[in-house]
């Protein structure tokens, strides 16, 4: 596993690692957003020489195209292999930062600085780097871990609170895949007023006891999924329209459907499923899909990663705490699953 560093003073953190640190140069990735906000807490602190490449922020750019932008300015810099990058920023640039930088010139080490409560909490930790694909989400990739993940919580001062209501939906599924007591004491009111540093340790905790028994998610990593399928189809669904969604959002909608699958399939009761909706609409409130578009949302389910040939494959609840992987569901249920979240109605 990466180490992971919990941080109180990033810039001191920071300092001690480079200073530890032999590299022949230092390159830092950003997004239009943490160049402004987040780039300012470390700059002081890296070499003169450093080469700083910012790319468009957003989930629309995670594309191979923003990776030749950022390739082709590595290769500008004429750098090695002793290189090192930095990468600052939420879900978006820890992965499509990290598949760059493990795919220039067969692997480069990099350090991931994750900016946001869902990239520190869930996209930082584990390894899994990609970006998206003909309008799928995470379609090319690699595993990989960083050298090193600082967590620094005063980065999440700065966070918008969409953005941190978006990660609390990864820490939500955490508990609901894990540990029923964490997700129990998880507020649905005033939830933006936390002790987030001891949510995310716990939240970091729960996926690296799952991700070191199963780094390349053969098995038991697939319960991270859960929510995924359905969720990321709608996420892709959304990348094409006005008004995107961001991850946590979608995601929350996956949990809601997946759970009505859960109770389906493999006796999920429905006073839980219940509990678990009734908090994930008060916190993220209910978003209108058109049933319309239930067809297509099947066929980009089709695309997840966790199917085998044309047998697709979910991650569901028997309870709170607990999570089975490889259920089969077809597409009928998954439809039937979809028009369940259409129908609810906030209380």
């Amino acid at each position: 596993m990466e180490t992971v560093i919990f941080s109180s003073d990033i810039r001191a953190t920071l300092a001690e690692i480079l200073r530890a640190r032999q590299f022949s140069k230092l390159v830092v990735l950003t997004d239009s957003n943490t160049h402004q906000f987040c780039l300012p807490l470390v700059q002081e602190v890296v070499p003169p020489t450093t080469v700083f490449i910012s790319v468009p922020a957003g989930e629309q750019h995670k594309t191979l195209e923003t990776c030749s932008i950022i390739w082709g300015q590595m290769t500008e810099a004429v750098l090695d292999r002793q290189a090192l990058v930095i990468n600052l920023g939420g879900g978006v640039i820890g992965d499509m930062g990290g598949f760059c930088a493990s795919v220039y010139k067969r692997g480069i080490p990099f350090i991931t600085i994750p900016t946001t409560l869902l990239s520190q909490v869930d996209a930082s930790v584990g390894g899994k780097l990609g970006i998206d694909f003909l309008g799928f989400k995470n379609h090319l990739g690699v595993f990989q871990l960083p050298e090193a993940v600082l967590i620094a919580s005063e980065f999440l001062a700065t966070l918008p609170q969409r953005e941190l209501r978006s990660g609390y939906a990864e820490v939500i599924k955490h508990g609901l895949i894990r540990d029923a007591t964490y997700f129990r004491a998880l507020p649905s009111t005033n939830w933006q007023k936390q002790d987030w540093a001891r949510i995310i340790r716990h939240s970091i905790e729960i996926k690296k006891a799952v991700v070191q028994v199963d780094p390349k998610e053969s098995g038991l990593r697939k319960i991270l999924n859960f929510g995924h399928t359905i969720g990321h189809a709608i996420e892709s669904f959304y990348l094409t329209r006005s008004q995107p969604l961001l991850h946590g959002e979608a995601i929350a909608i996956g949990m809601i459907a997946e759970g009505f699958l859960s109770f389906e399939k493999i006796g999920f009761s429905f006073e839980e499923l219940n509990e678990m909706s009734t908090m994930l609409l008060t916190i993220f409130g209910k978003v209108e899909l058109d049933p319309n578009d239930c067809d297509r949302l099947v066929e980009l389910c089709a695309q997840d990663k966790k199917n085998e040939g044309s047998t697709q494959l979910f991650t569901l609840l028997p309870k709170i705490g607990d999570c089975n992987y490889n259920i089969a569901v077809t597409r009928e249920e998954i439809k039937h699953a979809i028009l369940y979240y259409q129908q609810l109605r906030l209380a």
